[in-house]
């Protein structure tokens, strides 16, 4: 039987994977979100995340959780004393929804982080991104969790002709679908390391071909060595 091409799209997908959790499990942060499965803690940390660097989170994050332990904890605090633990990380609405969100899990939801996407996105200020990370990231569902960084990597390395729109995001999302394998870990894994090429080699600025661990499955990359 003759070996498929690297041009295959099935190949590919599996090369690069391969060579991405190889990267990821030799150079990923060691982010302190990333050691928990707790669905509270994840939530927070993905709130926190939307528009704010990851060295600034890093500092607030333990604090928070200091301050508001679990979703119980959260839901019955006043938004005076969440915008003051909030304060100094900006864009205070996300604080404020994540207040709602927690009232929200509390009375519907038994005190539980719901672990379907679809019931996710219902929480407020909870969109297709999050609702997938934190599917992924504390359930470990094989589910997609497509940031900007990481829609930014899928284009380059499978669809760098693709336009943007509500058509292309379909494609980015069937993409990511295909990626992320059906194991548990696996799959938690695959959604941190594709978010981190994307933040730490495939950046919006800079393409660093030159050391991208999966340059070869890459069509961008590969256009580059012609």
């Amino acid at each position: 039987m003759p070996r498929k091409s690297i041009l295959d799209p099935e190949t590919r997908r599996w090369h690069f994977r391969r060579n991405l959790l190889a990267w990821f499990r030799r150079h990923g942060r060691d982010l302190p979100w990333r050691r928990t499965r707790d669905p509270y803690q994840v939530l927070v940390s993905e709130v926190m995340l939307q528009q704010t660097q990851v060295a600034r989170v890093t500092a607030y994050w333990p604090r928070f959780l200091e301050r508001f332990p679990t979703v119980q904890h959260l839901a019955v605090a006043t938004p005076r004393r969440v915008r003051d633990a909030w304060d100094g990380l900006g864009y205070y609405r996300r604080a404020e929804n994540l207040r709602r969100a927690a009232r929200h899990v509390v009375t519907h939801h038994q005190g539980e982080v719901p672990r379907d996407t679809a019931v996710l996105r219902s929480l407020p200020g909870i969109g297709a991104y999050t609702a997938g990370a934190v599917a992924s990231f504390a359930y470990e569902l094989a589910e997609p969790a497509i940031d900007t960084n990481v829609a930014r990597v899928l284009r380059r390395v499978f669809h760098p002709r693709l336009r943007k729109g509500a058509a292309g995001d379909r494609q980015l999302w069937d993409t990511a679908k295909a990626l992320v394998p059906r194991a548990g870990n696996t799959a938690w894994t695959t959604n941190q390391a594709l978010m981190e090429l994307g933040a730490l080699i495939c950046t919006a600025r800079v393409m660093r071909c030159d050391i991208c661990p999966v340059r070869k499955s890459c069509l961008t990359g590969r256009r580059g060595e012609r």
